[in-house]
Protein backbone atom coordinates (compact mmCIF):
# COMPACT_ATOMS: atom_id res chain seq x y z
CA UNK A 1 0.00 0.00 0.00
CA UNK A 2 2.98 2.50 0.99
CA UNK A 3 4.39 1.88 -3.12
CA UNK A 4 0.58 2.69 -4.47
CA UNK A 5 0.74 6.34 -2.83
CA UNK A 6 4.76 6.79 -3.54
CA UNK A 7 3.58 6.45 -6.74
CA UNK A 8 0.48 8.38 -6.53
CA UNK A 9 2.63 11.18 -5.14
CA UNK A 10 5.18 11.01 -7.20
CA UNK A 11 2.89 11.57 -10.18
CA UNK A 12 1.36 13.88 -8.39
CA UNK A 13 4.33 15.71 -8.06
CA UNK A 14 5.08 16.15 -11.64
CA UNK A 15 1.64 17.78 -12.25
CA UNK A 16 1.62 19.80 -9.13
CA UNK A 17 5.22 20.81 -10.41
CA UNK A 18 3.12 23.26 -12.88
CA UNK A 19 2.95 27.15 -12.06
CA UNK A 20 -0.98 26.97 -10.43
CA UNK A 21 -2.85 29.55 -10.97
CA UNK A 22 -2.88 32.91 -8.98
CA UNK A 23 -4.92 32.59 -5.80
CA UNK A 24 -7.39 34.69 -5.66
CA UNK A 25 -7.62 37.93 -2.92
CA UNK A 26 -10.71 36.53 -0.84
CA UNK A 27 -9.08 33.13 -0.17
CA UNK A 28 -5.61 34.19 0.80
CA UNK A 29 -4.93 34.13 5.08
CA UNK A 30 -5.56 36.74 7.26
CA UNK A 31 -2.53 39.46 6.89
CA UNK A 32 0.09 38.58 9.77
CA UNK A 33 -0.56 34.98 9.35
CA UNK A 34 2.84 33.21 8.31
CA UNK A 35 2.87 29.66 6.81
CA UNK A 36 3.70 26.95 8.84
CA UNK A 37 3.31 23.79 6.94
CA UNK A 38 2.25 22.64 3.42
CA UNK A 39 1.40 19.34 2.50
CA UNK A 40 0.08 17.10 -0.89
CA UNK A 41 -3.31 15.24 -0.01
CA UNK A 42 -3.56 11.97 -1.60
CA UNK A 43 -7.14 10.64 -1.31
CA UNK A 44 -11.00 10.83 -1.77
CA UNK A 45 -14.15 13.02 -1.44
CA UNK A 46 -16.92 10.31 -1.02
CA UNK A 47 -20.85 11.18 -1.78
CA UNK A 48 -24.03 10.11 -0.60
CA UNK A 49 -26.98 9.81 -2.85
CA UNK A 50 -30.30 11.34 -1.29
CA UNK A 51 -32.91 9.78 -4.02
CA UNK A 52 -32.06 12.95 -6.34
CA UNK A 53 -28.34 13.97 -6.21
CA UNK A 54 -25.07 13.30 -4.69
CA UNK A 55 -24.63 14.63 -1.50
CA UNK A 56 -20.87 15.46 -0.18
CA UNK A 57 -20.59 13.44 2.66
CA UNK A 58 -16.64 13.52 4.08
CA UNK A 59 -13.43 13.91 2.81
CA UNK A 60 -10.57 10.66 3.16
CA UNK A 61 -7.09 11.83 2.57
CA UNK A 62 -3.50 11.15 3.28
CA UNK A 63 -1.19 14.14 4.03
CA UNK A 64 2.34 13.95 2.65
CA UNK A 65 5.50 15.90 3.61
CA UNK A 66 7.92 16.92 0.30
CA UNK A 67 9.65 13.49 0.37
CA UNK A 68 6.56 11.68 0.43
CA UNK A 69 6.36 10.48 4.25
CA UNK A 70 3.03 10.11 4.94
CA UNK A 71 2.29 13.16 8.13
CA UNK A 72 -1.33 12.78 8.59
CA UNK A 73 -4.76 12.39 7.40
CA UNK A 74 -7.57 14.58 6.56
CA UNK A 75 -11.30 13.35 7.65
CA UNK A 76 -14.83 14.73 8.61
CA UNK A 77 -14.97 18.01 10.17
CA UNK A 78 -13.06 19.10 7.99
CA UNK A 79 -10.30 18.22 10.16
CA UNK A 80 -6.39 17.48 9.84
CA UNK A 81 -4.58 15.15 11.71
CA UNK A 82 -0.57 15.20 12.28
CA UNK A 83 1.21 12.05 13.22
CA UNK A 84 2.74 14.48 15.99
CA UNK A 85 -0.63 13.66 17.88
CA UNK A 86 -1.86 17.74 16.58
CA UNK A 87 -5.32 18.18 15.36
CA UNK A 88 -7.18 20.96 13.68
CA UNK A 89 -11.08 21.71 12.15
CA UNK A 90 -11.78 24.51 10.21
CA UNK A 91 -15.30 26.56 9.01
CA UNK A 92 -15.24 27.09 5.48
CA UNK A 93 -14.53 30.83 4.60
CA UNK A 94 -14.28 31.27 0.88
CA UNK A 95 -14.26 29.04 -2.35
CA UNK A 96 -12.61 29.60 -5.60
CA UNK A 97 -13.36 27.26 -8.76
CA UNK A 98 -10.08 27.65 -11.02
CA UNK A 99 -11.11 24.21 -12.65
CA UNK A 100 -14.32 23.24 -13.48
CA UNK A 101 -13.13 19.87 -13.40
CA UNK A 102 -12.22 19.90 -10.06
CA UNK A 103 -13.15 20.27 -6.62
CA UNK A 104 -12.89 23.88 -5.29
CA UNK A 105 -10.00 26.04 -3.57
CA UNK A 106 -10.89 26.85 -0.39
CA UNK A 107 -9.96 29.52 2.86
CA UNK A 108 -11.33 27.71 6.10
CA UNK A 109 -10.25 29.12 9.67
CA UNK A 110 -9.38 26.97 12.77
CA UNK A 111 -12.38 26.56 14.56
CA UNK A 112 -11.13 23.81 17.05
CA UNK A 113 -7.32 22.20 18.26
CA UNK A 114 -6.66 19.45 19.71
CA UNK A 115 -3.03 17.64 21.40
CA UNK A 116 0.68 19.25 20.89
CA UNK A 117 2.38 20.13 17.71
CA UNK A 118 2.34 22.03 14.83
CA UNK A 119 -1.37 22.08 14.30
CA UNK A 120 -2.23 23.65 17.76
CA UNK A 121 -1.03 27.13 16.23
CA UNK A 122 -2.86 27.18 13.25
CA UNK A 123 -5.28 30.12 12.46
CA UNK A 124 -6.47 29.60 9.08
CA UNK A 125 -6.23 26.43 6.18
CA UNK A 126 -6.24 26.69 2.09
CA UNK A 127 -6.89 23.95 -0.02
CA UNK A 128 -5.12 24.86 -3.46
CA UNK A 129 -3.89 23.06 -6.72
CA UNK A 130 -7.38 20.65 -6.47
CA UNK A 131 -7.50 17.92 -9.01
CA UNK A 132 -10.74 15.82 -9.17
CA UNK A 133 -13.01 15.28 -6.64
CA UNK A 134 -16.17 16.32 -7.81
CA UNK A 135 -19.19 14.19 -7.91
CA UNK A 136 -20.43 11.88 -10.04
CA UNK A 137 -22.37 13.25 -12.85
CA UNK A 138 -25.32 10.77 -12.73
CA UNK A 139 -26.28 7.37 -11.10
CA UNK A 140 -28.30 8.85 -8.14
CA UNK A 141 -31.67 7.72 -8.35
CA UNK A 142 -34.28 6.72 -5.36
CA UNK A 143 -32.86 2.79 -6.71
CA UNK A 144 -29.59 4.10 -5.09
CA UNK A 145 -30.71 6.03 -2.24
CA UNK A 146 -27.82 5.55 0.27
CA UNK A 147 -25.12 4.83 -1.45
CA UNK A 148 -21.79 6.16 -1.23
CA UNK A 149 -19.02 7.09 -4.11
CA UNK A 150 -15.59 7.90 -3.78
CA UNK A 151 -14.52 10.53 -6.08
CA UNK A 152 -9.97 10.80 -5.99
CA UNK A 153 -8.51 13.95 -5.66
CA UNK A 154 -5.12 15.95 -4.67
CA UNK A 155 -4.98 18.94 -3.15
CA UNK A 156 -2.23 20.77 -1.45
CA UNK A 157 -2.95 21.98 1.61
CA UNK A 158 -1.53 24.71 3.71
CA UNK A 159 -1.64 25.79 7.18
CA UNK A 160 -0.82 29.18 8.64
CA UNK A 161 -0.47 30.84 12.12
CA UNK A 162 -1.16 33.94 13.60
CA UNK A 163 2.24 35.95 13.67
Amino acid sequence: MRAYFALLFALDLCLCAQTPPPVPDHLKPAAGEILISQTHAIGDQIYVCDGSNWTFSRPDAKLFDDSGKQIGSHFAGPTWKFSDGSQVSGKLVATATPDADSIPWLLLKATSHQGQGLLERVTSIQRLSTSGGKAPAAGCDSEHKGQEVRSHYTAEYLFYAGS
